[in-house]
């Protein structure tokens, strides 16, 4: 949100009034004025306390790896953005306008997997179980805040670099809720953590987080993968110091990508956007002139794979202008050497859940 001290200590009125709304949900919740719903069936949520950028959608895709090979995995996303309404089954074929480039993106990798979307979960939910009866575990996705559902576990995402510790409510800071929100979480990630973390930074990050007993608390990161390009995934691209690169990107938080960027190639330009925008012709046409004024001969444009299901809307512009758009995917690892005990507590999570 905004850095200038001034304009947050101005806005700071309006965020103790977005908290007092908050706060009357939470008592009305609390005081069963609100009622969560709770399903037959095991619901995990994972989302963050903070308005975008922590990393959800790869989280997200470590889940739908894990669970996969064994039982029937659905998701739910509120498909953000996108110019229709209500509940759809997701399908490869759908563009980014119909149900969000998160949720396409879900369905096009993971094509086994059940990908929904609706603004309201809880009556999303009953939905799934009707056109597929043979789920078995459902995923929400940035769902921490909607309290509509219960899920069984309960996932919570904080950066690294900017925990919901050292932020304050909207609008003056990032938060969607009190920082006293955290303990409804289950387990708590700290995510887009240094490459190189240390034992040391592990436990000042603990302490300043302060887990209660009964929430466990893991350290991930981003492992960036071999880009392709954007209409022919076969073609693949090492990147190397020689190569000049313009990364085109409307998500929430780019530093952690550009950190990486700028130790594999030579040079790299920017042109960002805000997150899950929609490119325009005019777009397309500054990002072509950044392209062309890049130095050297060996550049490419870079892209992430969520950013590349609105670009595939201008799919004839590509197919013309013949740019090398490349696309960037992403993989979450955990650090000292905790996957496996991340994945047993989800493991355990299944094997308790009772009706």
């Amino acid at each position: 949100m905004f850095q200038d001290p001034l304009i947050r200590l101005l806005l700071l009125p309006f965020s103790l009034l977005y908290g007092l709304g908050v706060s009357i949900r939470d008592f009305f919740y609390r005081r069963k004025l609100l009622v969560s719903v709770k399903f037959n069936l095991p619901v995990i949520a994972v989302g963050n306390l903070s308005v975008g950028g922590a990393g959800k959608t790869p989280h997200i895709e470590y889940l739908i790896r894990l669970l996969r090979p064994y039982i029937n995995v659905a998701t739910l996303s509120r498909g953000y953005m996108r110019k229709t309404k209500g509940y759809q089954i997701v399908r490869p074929f759908n563009s980014a306008e119909d149900v969000g480039d998160e949720p396409l993106m879900f369905a096009r990798k993971f094509p086994d997997v059940f990908v929904t979307v609706n603004e309201s979960r809880e009556l999303g939910i009953p939905q799934i179980m009707q056109h597929a009866p043979h789920t078995q575990i459902i995923l929400l996705d940035d769902a921490f805040q909607h309290r509509s559902v219960q899920p069984g576990l309960n996932i919570l995402l904080t950066e690294y670099n900017r925990p919901f510790t050292r932020d304050f409510l909207l609008p003056s800071g990032r938060l969607r809720e009190w920082r006293s929100a955290y303990r409804r979480a289950d387990i708590i990630i700290v995510s887009k953590c240094p490459p190189d973390m240390t034992d040391v930074e592990k436990e000042a990050m603990v302490k300043e987080i302060k887990p209660f007993p009964f929430q466990d608390m893991f350290f991930s990161s981003y492992h960036y993968l071999q880009p392709y390009y954007i209409l022919n995934p076969n073609y693949r691209l090492d990147l190397q110091e020689d190569i000049a690169v313009l990364l085109v990107c409307a998500i929430a938080g780019t530093d952690y990508l550009l950190e990486y960027l700028e130790s594999k190639a030579g040079t790299v330009r920017v042109k960002e956007y805000e997150d899950h925008h929609y490119f325009t012709e005019t777009d397309l046409e500054d990002i072509e002139k950044m392209f062309n004024a890049l130095p050297g001969g060996k550049k490419v444009i870079l892209t992430t794979e969520k950013d590349a299901m609105r670009l595939e809307l201008h799919r004839q512009w590509l197919l013309e202008k013949k740019l090398p758009v490349m696309v960037l995917p992403v993989e979450v690892y955990f650090h000292f050497e905790e996957g496996e005990l991340f994945d047993k507590a989800v493991k355990e999570f299944l094997l308790e859940f009772k009706v």
